[in-house]
């Protein structure tokens, strides 16, 4: 059976929103959905993006539905104009006119909305997107309302609060010269750096977290936004000559490549005890098994993670939520220990987190009533003495962030991500690379040399942290929040693990958890899928080549277009390997510094469509590659 490209590229045969560009002198956008993004001047770009939107009461993202939508394009700028309506989870609804008003130096976006009937919301306006690469630690000046004026910097390493509040205004220079300022009028807006949650972005948006959420929109009461964006140029912004190649570069380094661990989740011991054999075949070496008594798991959830531990022969850690409820501690601990033992399960190690630190608390919120963690901590290591105890947060950096966990007990620190927190189209899922490569500095910062794990972390959130549910999504869409994602699924996915795996390596990572073993965040497909049902997925053949470089020498891969390519390499054994990702829908050519050809493997839409198999091996006979669109490649030089 032949399937579109879409379907092997995304999992998914969703049509992606029309991107439609505007112009304005020098000034450009990118109008999607409604709203505009990749905001550049002579091709820098200096926002990036302004959009109205809409969450529902667990921060959902509304889609829009538009309707009257006016495009008009002349030689001086651009103008639009449409209506919206969104729709909450509870079938209320919310009225927007919107217009856009575009001109050389500046751009206008006007929104005014109002409920029909009462409307409940987490967040009702315009946000704004500030980028993250050569912003950040860079100057900018905030108005804020009372009409002060504070000169200090973008954070560098990530801030767990906002940074700035109270802003009616935001000016940077993107260049030496080029002065843009961000007006906001309607409402009280301030920033976060939503490197917390690896968006590339600082956000600027209406109303204050420290406000209560959900609130209520009356019905019937119209409130207006706006949003103006001013350029000034004194900058010399020429662009330096494209000749369309990407050339990439090997460097030494004194870190290691982390050893790849696979994840269980108890809803799924089914397909896992099933396909037990591919950890073995993968190189994984440890298995990251979730368990919360809160959620009734027990015994025999231990006994099966048992049973494919001692198939694959793998180490296993124990991710353990600690009721903190009536019980003490020890009591708490100490039953889940002979639950371990009763099962017969071995563990390598244990990480802990109380019950209630699985939600966030957003700033201004009020912490839930939680044991000290020093106490935790404690009471886990009498429970499991000379069992290596890992500590942290298993949902997000976010979390960890704002709630830096004491080190001195912990063997290691752990924490996951998500890339569809905030937003799920292809570019934001690309660009969380851009923070994610900050988010490991900041633990660095944080705990030094403290050894560190990661995930597990896939495109899908495994659990929502800001409210009450993650989101459905039968119809396989790009769903914000999603606990399942089709792009998982289909190439874009197989790239996304590389590119995740690349990012992370410089921080010397002891362990990597990118897949559970089966189900939707997992390594084996399922029905109506790229590759046939208990087949391995695209990312199976990834991470297998991390797996089998586990421990290796890791080489650094400066590549000069980070947005498109990202790439690391390995030395062991006197033989050198390059693995390779285009992040990008668009042939990428590329050259690698030094190199004269070598053995290559494969993963594109050409491999997809005969099957999706074991990668065939052939000759790369010169230093130029040319990599399709999402493709990956290994190449051993």
């Amino acid at each position: 059976m032949t399937h579109s490209s879409d379907f092997l590229l995304f999992g998914t045969e969703e049509k992606k929103p029309e991107a439609k560009r505007l112009q304005a002198g020098d000034l450009s956008v990118e109008l999607i959905g409604g709203n505009v993004r990749s905001i550049r001047f002579a091709d820098v770009e200096i926002l990036r993006s302004i959009a109205f939107l809409v969450r529902d009461r667990d921060w959902g993202t509304c889609d829009p539905v538009i309707s009257d939508l006016d495009i008009a394009e002349t030689k001086d700028g651009f103008s639009v104009s449409y209506k919206a309506s969104f729709e909450a989870p509870s079938g209320a609804l919310l009225n927007c006119e919107a217009k856009i008003e575009g001109k050389p130096a500046s751009v206008l976006f006007d929104a005014s909305f109002t409920p029909q009937g009462d409307f409940e919301t987490a967040r009702a306006g315009f946000a704004v997107l500030h980028p993250v690469v050569g912003v950040a630690g860079k100057p900018v000046r905030v108005t804020h309302s009372d009409g002060s004026i504070e000169h200090t910097t973008f954070p560098d390493l990530i801030e767990p609060w906002q940074p700035f509040k109270d802003i009616s205004a935001i000016e940077h220079e993107p260049l030496p010269g080029l002065r843009v300022e961000c007006r906001m009028d309607g409402d009280v807006f301030e920033m976060e750096d939503q490197r917390n949650w690896t968006d590339g972005s600082y956000k600027t948006y209406v109303r204050p977290l420290a406000l209560p959420w959900p609130y209520l929109l009356k019905s019937g009461e119209t409130i207006r936004q706006s949003i103006t964006l001013t350029v000034a140029n004194d900058a010399s912004t020429t662009s330096a000559k494209d000749d369309g190649k990407i050339s990439l570069t090997l460097l030494d380094s004194d870190v290691v490549l982390p050893e790849i661990s696979i994840g269980l989740r108890p809803e799924e011991l089914v397909g896992e005890r099933e396909h037990a054999n591919l950890l073995k075949e993968i190189g994984a070496r440890h298995l990251i098994c979730h368990f919360d008594p809160t959620a009734h798991h027990g015994v025999d959830t231990l006994a099966g993670f048992r049973d494919i531990a001692e198939a694959s022969e793998l180490a296993v850690t124990l991710e353990c939520f600690v009721p903190c409820q009536e019980a003490p501690l020890d009591e708490e601990l100490s039953a889940i220990a002979s639950q371990v033992k009763g099962a017969g399960l071995s563990l390598s190690s244990i990480a802990v987190s109380p019950s209630m630190d699985r939600q966030s608390t957003p700033p201004g919120s009020k912490w839930p009533e939680c044991p000290p963690l020093e106490n935790v901590y404690t009471a886990a290591k009498r429970a499991f003495p000379g069992i290596p105890l890992g500590g942290g947060m298993f949902s997000y950096f976010t979390e960890l962030n704002r709630k830096r966990v004491p080190s001195e007990q912990l063997a290691y620190i752990t924490h996951a991500t998500c890339p569809i927190v905030h937003a799920a189209d292809d570019l934001s899922v690309m660009q969380t690379f851009e923070a994610l490569r900050f988010v490991t500095r900041s633990v660095r910062a944080i705990y030094g040399e403290k050894p560190y794990r990661i995930g597990p972390s896939t495109i899908a959130m495994r659990q929502n942290p800001y409210g009450s549910a993650t989101k459905e999504n039968p119809s396989r869409k790009r769903i914000a929040m999603a606990n399942v994602d089709p792009r998982h699924n289909g190439l874009f996915g197989a790239a996304w693990t590389l590119a995740y795996a690349a990012t992370v390596a410089e921080a010397g990572l002891d362990v990597v958890t990118l897949s559970t073993l089966a189900g939707p965040f997992g390594l084996v497909a399922g029905k109506n899928e790229p590759v046939a049902e208990g087949k391995p997925r695209p990312l199976f053949h990834v991470l297998k080549w991390l797996g089998h470089l586990s421990g290796a020498d890791y080489l650094a891969v400066n590549s000069p277009e980070p947005e498109k390519i990202l790439a690391l390499g390995a030395r062991r054994d006197g033989k050198t390997v390059l693995l390779v990702a285009n992040l990008t829908p668009h042939l990428q050519n590329i050259e690698i510094s030094g190199v004269r050809g070598g053995l290559l493997s494969l993963l594109d839409e050409v491999w997809l469509q005969e099957g999706g198999g074991e990668p065939v091996l052939s000759t790369l006979r010169a230093d130029e590659l040319e990599l399709p669109p999402y493709a990956v490649a290994r190449l051993e030089l």
